[in-house]
């Protein structure tokens, strides 16, 4: 259950993101869904990986970098699902910022 509800918290928070940022376009709850489902899979997987690879950098940074890898999977993900479309590398950088946030909010929510 609480899976689902993340879920949901997190296809609403791409609506919102949508909503505030030109550029960043969502074209329905559906493809909201599918995003967010899209994004945790990446994030699981593929993000964890690139996080060790580019490590030097992101101590170097402090953190930083790990800003530019959020915004580099929100590009690579929109690249590939119809609906989702991104303009640029700044407007993924200023969703992601955007879209932590507003995760960092609703886990804080749903936090048991």
């Amino acid at each position: 259950m609480q899976l689902i509800l993340r879920w949901l918290l997190n296809a609403l928070a791409l609506l919102l993101v949508a909503y505030l940022l030109p550029g960043f376009e969502v074209s329905s709850f559906y493809t909201a869904l599918i995003v967010a489902l899209v994004l945790g899979i990446v994030n699981a997987i593929i993000k964890p990986v690139l996080i060790l690879l580019t490590l030097p950098i992101t101590i170097l940074t402090l953190g930083l970098f790990t800003l530019v890898i959020n915004a580099l999977l929100i590009w690579f993900v929109a690249s590939f699902i119809e609906g989702f479309s991104i303009d640029g590398f700044t407007t993924a950088l200023l969703g992601g910022v955007i879209l932590w946030v507003i995760s960092w909010l609703t886990n804080g929510i749903t936090r048991k």
